[in-house]
């Protein structure tokens, strides 16, 4: 469904159960074959997953809530998946929606350790903290600075991949900002942190989004179309590195994408090269960029190059983010990983429209939260 900005949004009930009602009516499935339902938000009450799904049926299926910050989509896939893996279920619904609220995220809890303690505490020793500049442009804006520095990047690079992303946006009716923008207008928006302006970060966003998941012996049972497959997918979490090596690269994720991304190469059997299309977490333009060599889209070191020679979008070696990505298309956090799902899936189908990407049999997904959770998904095309 499209997703909207916080003035312009319906209340997450009413956006869940639209994003429910479609994803069953374009499963083929009602809503009274589904066993377990995973169900993610980040800024909600206990049970909003119910209150939610308590509009479509009260069959008395479990519902699990899912909170995993900005991967908090893909986490819920990542359980129906593994519960249909296991034999758990048949029929499975994944569920993420958002309801937020204009401005930069911040902390809701402030009687208490927030999890980003020890994050911060590497942050500030490594470039200070500056408590009037939001805390997540201040790590991936950091890391952006970091990687410029050690490459050479230049800034119109990371502004090239906001162009792209409006591009791409055009084409996509659900996303939030379609209006083209030139290099020029995304470095003169205001200054942020390091090397992001305005235009180089992602809006606060309202939106849901769901995905059926089921056997392949649910599908011919029902005569239900299963022509696309979850080939391979894995969820990481931090390890020491994030911490220890005082590298904010690694404070927002690197190391994770890059654990995740090998597992998934490997279950599938194939490599990056052969990967056409890619929805990847572009909070802000750095994080596209550093996500380029994390998933092993282009050697580490040669971020620039695939940009600058348009490697990233049509007519290059992948298409990424044909969505319009986070940047364009809009990120409401329990929502994003599973509208990634549904983009990629309508790629593998053929079914997306002047965004289609001729030929892809094969899609990758990277959803990341800090805190910090990553999962990696590929898709397959099962003809």
């Amino acid at each position: 469904m499209p997703f909207s900005t916080p003035s312009k949004a319906r209340t997450y009930d009413l956006m869940g159960e639209d994003a429910i009602r479609r994803a069953l009516a374009d499963a083929g499935v009602s809503y009274g074959s589904v066993q377990q339902a995973y169900v993610g938000y980040v800024y909600g009450d206990s049970t909003s997953g119910q209150n939610v799904l308590y509009r479509v049926g009260m069959t008395g299926i479990p519902v699990v809530n899912v909170n995993n910050n900005c991967s908090t989509g893909s986490s819920a896939l990542w359980l129906a998946r593994q519960a249909v893996e296991c034999g758990a279920a048949d029929c499975v619904l994944a569920v993420g929606f958002e309801q937020m609220q204009r401005g930069a995220l911040g902390a809701k809890w402030d009687d208490r350790p927030t999890p980003f303690d020890r994050f911060s505490s590497v942050v500030e020793g490594v470039q200070g903290f500056d408590d009037d500049v939001p805390m997540a442009a201040q790590y991936f804006g950091g890391a952006g600075a970091v990687y410029a520095q050690r490459h050479d990047t230049k800034p119109e690079t990371f502004a090239r991949i906001s162009v792209k992303a409006r591009k791409h946006a055009a084409n996509n009716p659900g996303a939030v900002f379609r209006d083209p923008v030139t290099v020029d207008d995304v470095l003169r928006s205001p200054h942020i942190f390091g090397p992001l302006t305005r235009l180089q970060c992602c809006p606060p966003t309202c939106g849901a989004a769901a995905a059926v998941i089921c056997s392949p012996e649910f599908a011919r049972a029902h005569g239900l179309n299963a022509g696309v497959e979850i080939a391979a997918q894995a969820m990481t979490t931090d390890r020491p590195s994030t911490f220890d090596e005082q590298d904010l690269t690694k404070v927002v994720g690197y190391d994770m994408t890059v654990q995740a991304a090998r597992a998934v190469y490997e279950t599938a059997g194939i490599g990056p090269e052969d990967v056409p299309v890619v929805e990847l977490h572009d909070c802000f333009t750095t994080n596209e960029l550093l996500s380029y060599e994390a998933l092993g889209l282009t050697p580490e070191g040669t971020a620039e190059k695939f940009v600058l020679d348009g490697q990233n979008t049509y007519g290059g070696q992948v298409v990424t983010n044909p969505s319009g990505g986070l940047l364009s298309k809009g990120h409401p956090l329990g929502a994003t990983g599973l509208a990634q799902c549904a983009e990629l899936t309508w790629q593998l189908r053929g079914a997306a429209g002047d965004r289609q990407v001729d030929g892809a049999k094969v899609a990758l997904q990277h959803n990341l939260g800090l805190g910090g959770a990553c999962v990696v998904s590929l898709y397959r095309r099962v003809d």
